[in-house]
């Protein structure tokens, strides 16, 4: 978090527990100032009754006005002591609502800053390597690899910038729902094998294994299910060493369909494993932080996967990496 968004959440948290304090110190006051009024009243009604005990004929009418002052004494306290437990809780309830609400608040703000910042750098890079690879082959007479090569690469770039408007588009169209799902009949071995070409010829110096059954039929959205391989695929090479292979799985069981990705990378804390899922949450300090990427990858997967009645986890890859688990339930 960057310093000013330090300073800000320090002095907005000091504000709100020095008004829950004066809050407080105001509620026992309050309390204190009561009791102390209700016993003054029962010591004055006891005199007043003591100072008439010549013209009361009866100790027995004397007894009964006495129990009866003592009575609402007791009375008194007992409303003051469970209003001011009810108030009590309530203002305890509030500040807890209020302080989580406000450090929620602050935390979105952050990573959407964070994710700004993402964006802005993840959108100019493919743009600018695009444009001075285009400007290389416009002014100098390149022989035939090197021209390919040059195009090999410029195609990359666009496919990465599509693959990151895509994300940012879809997951603003699904978030306000905007976006009308088509459920349809799909074979779910042909799409991964069409997004593991697709990995592999773009990126060909990586090593990709692949176990798919065939016939692993699903109803759902094209465009969402391989835009949902495609994030799980991306984040696999993300974050494996180039020499490492990513690792593609589909098995066909009695009550549903399994996918798997995995990876052999430096894994996920365990703390950090419900956290991934969350939008624009990315792992590691944003200083720190030398992969690229934005924090909707794998928001988008558990979205999608959800629309498809399905259930995504991941779980570590023994002896080290992550595996990404998607199960179709049928």
């Amino acid at each position: 978090m960057p310093d000013a968004s330090r300073k800000r959440l320090s002095r907005t948290t000091f504000i709100y527990w020095m008004l829950l304090l004066y809050i407080m110190a105001a509620l026992v006051w309050w309390f204190i100032s009561l009791l102390h009024q209700n016993t003054t009243m029962m010591k004055f009604e006891v005199s007043s009754l003591q100072a008439k005990v010549d013209s009361i004929s009866s100790p027995l009418l004397y007894k009964q006005e006495l129990e009866k002052i003592t009575r609402e004494h007791k009375q008194n306290r007992s409303k003051y002591i469970g209003e001011g437990g009810i108030f009590l809780l309530l203002i305890l309830v509030g500040a807890a609502f209020v302080y989580r609400s406000v450090r929620r608040q602050f935390r979105m703000q952050q990573q959407q800053q964070n994710f700004m910042m993402a964006v802005t750098h993840e959108l100019k890079t493919p743009i600018s390597v695009t444009r001075l690879n285009l400007e290389t082959l416009q002014k100098y007479s390149l022989d035939p690899e090197k021209q390919k090569k040059l195009i090999r690469t410029t195609l990359d770039e666009t496919s990465r910038l599509n693959f990151l408007t895509n994300n940012i588009l879809i997951s603003s169209q699904l978030d306000g729902g905007g976006y009308q799902t088509s459920k349809e009949d799909l074979d779910l071995s042909g799409l991964l094998t069409d997004c593991l070409n697709d990995f592999k010829n773009r990126f060909p110096d990586r090593i990709f294994k692949e176990q798919i059954e065939q016939d692993a039929d699903v109803k759902g959205d094209s465009l969402l299910l391989q835009m949902m391989i495609n994030n799980l695929l991306e984040n696999a090479m993300k974050y494996s060493p180039k020499e490492g292979p990513v690792s593609a799985l589909l098995k066909r069981y009695r009550s549903g369909i399994e996918l798997q990705i995995s990876d052999e990378g430096p894994g996920i804390p365990e703390e950090e494993k419900k956290k991934i899922f969350s939008k624009f949450y990315r792992i590691g300090n944003e200083a720190t932080r030398k992969t690229q990427g934005t924090g909707l990858g794998l928001y988008l997967c558990q979205k999608i996967a959800r629309d498809h009645n399905a259930d995504i986890s991941v779980t570590d890859n023994v002896p080290h990496g992550s595996i990404f688990t998607v199960i179709f339930k049928v």
